[in-house]
């Protein structure tokens, strides 16, 4: 999975309500690791839609994600991915993807927590979706 290679590389971001955590990660790879990735979110509960503060925490930092929805698992292709980052997402729920890279990123859920909480996981996931990209740039 280097950066010479011919296709993006696939990521995939799981959380549990696919509303906070896994849609900034998806905003933030999409913003900082450009046609490099072919990244996408799911969740294993999905909510409706993504949290109002979620939106808003990123566009703090210049990252509009207004237009992404929370997806279930079964809305995307998991068994197609070079990566997989779980964020909390239960273990009998969060998908084996034999051949893929599996992350764990141990955050807390912003959901329905005060402002601070989301910005406090935001600035955590830009530091790793970073350090990601610049793995894979190697």
């Amino acid at each position: 999975m280097k950066s010479e290679r011919s296709k993006p590389i696939r990521v995939l971001f799981i959380c549990v309500g696919n509303a906070a955590r896994s849609q900034m990660a998806e905003g933030f790879l999409r913003e900082l690791g450009g046609d490099r990735f072919q990244v996408s979110s799911a969740g294993t509960s999905p909510h409706w839609r993504v949290d109002p503060p979620t939106v808003a925490v990123m566009l703090e930092v210049g990252v509009d994600i207004s237009r992404q929805h929370p997806k279930g698992l079964e809305e995307v292709d998991v068994m197609d991915q070079d990566v997989v980052v779980t964020m909390g997402c239960p273990a009998d729920a969060c998908p084996v993807v034999p051949g893929a890279e599996r992350r764990e990123w141990e955050l807390e859920d912003p959901h329905e927590q005060p402002i601070g909480v989301y910005r406090a996981v935001r600035d955590e996931i830009k530091r790793r979706v970073e350090e990601m990209v610049e793995k894979f740039a190697k």
